[in-house]
């Protein structure tokens, strides 16, 4: 059963280099009738309902019992409170049920990237897991790390993050809207089509969707146009062909969709600073 407690931490280099910071985490029992949040929290980590708060990281706030709100929105047991940075929020237990929440607290680039490429929600929202209970016992190893390192094991913490946060995020590969499953469906595509692939407005029109919109939301999530996509798999495909199989740079660049030799040594070049046969050799420096 969870135990209520709270430990804030310091950020160390270390923890930064890693992507992924945790910087605090807890969990929190309340009871029907009690004031929430129980006292002992730092200045900038306690809040009033009337008055709500900001945070400079990310939050995942998991009710694992009871329920409460999320502004005027109903929050239930299994479902997660996801807080961003610079949103206004506020969030509290029913007076009527209390709840145990599992929260974390979490920073670095890592999660940048994500927000960016629309793994992670851009607002704060209320989310429900695809498998609660997997998230629960990642949110509680995650726990007893805090507890037993008291933050001090960063490497370990940046895994266990990792691990809720691919939790949290299991809920768009099984669902999501129309729009995210048709650019991941054309991800799939483009790959197993990368020495030929559809034009943009083909693959819309296979995978049922608006041009315009899919055009904008497959750069939003991939950061990039879908021919720039299909080239960077490419030049990941050949770089590993280059680096394991003795093919010769032309049957190379057949395979994969290159008009030359030459076409695949430009362009292999500008994209990783080094050319084929150096790679091949092994011995950039």
């Amino acid at each position: 059963m969870p135990q209520s407690f709270a430990r804030y931490m310091s950020v160390s280099t270390e923890a930064e280099a890693w992507g992924v910071v945790v910087k605090a985490g807890g969990c929190i029992i309340n009871e029907p009738g009690e004031a929430y949040p129980p006292a002992g929290h730092p200045a900038d980590h306690a809040f009033a309902w009337e008055r709500g708060r900001v945070l400079g990281g990310w939050q995942v706030v998991m009710v694992v019992r009871g329920g409460g709100f999320f502004d005027e929105q109903r929050v239930n047991a299994g479902e997660v409170i996801f807080l961003v940075p610079g949103r206004w929020h506020r969030y509290r237990p029913s007076v009527e049920t209390g709840w145990t929440e599992l929260w974390v607290e979490l920073s670095g680039a890592v999660l940048e990237r994500l927000t960016v490429k629309g793994v992670l929600p851009s607002e704060c929202r209320v989310m429900r897991p695809a498998k609660g209970g997997e998230l629960a016992d990642a949110m509680g190893a995650l726990h007893r790390e805090i507890r037993e390192s008291g933050g001090e094991r960063a490497a370990e913490l940046a895994a266990l993050a990792m691990r809720v946060l691919g939790g949290l995020t299991e809920r768009g590969r099984t669902q999501g809207s129309r729009m995210e499953r048709a650019v991941k469906k054309a991800e799939r595509l483009l790959a197993d089509r990368m020495a030929n692939p559809p034009g943009m407005p083909e693959l819309a029109r296979e995978l049922g969707v608006n041009y315009a919109s899919f055009r904008r939301a497959f750069a939003r999530r991939a950061g990039m146009a879908p021919r720039q996509y299909v080239m960077r798999l490419r030049l990941e495909r050949a770089q590993r062909m280059i680096g394991a199989t003795p093919l010769k740079l032309e049957a190379i660049a057949e395979q994969l969709g290159f008009s030359s030799a030459f076409h695949l040594s430009a362009a292999f070049k500008a994209h990783f600073g080094v050319s084929p046969t150096m790679w091949r050799s092994g011995s950039i420096a």
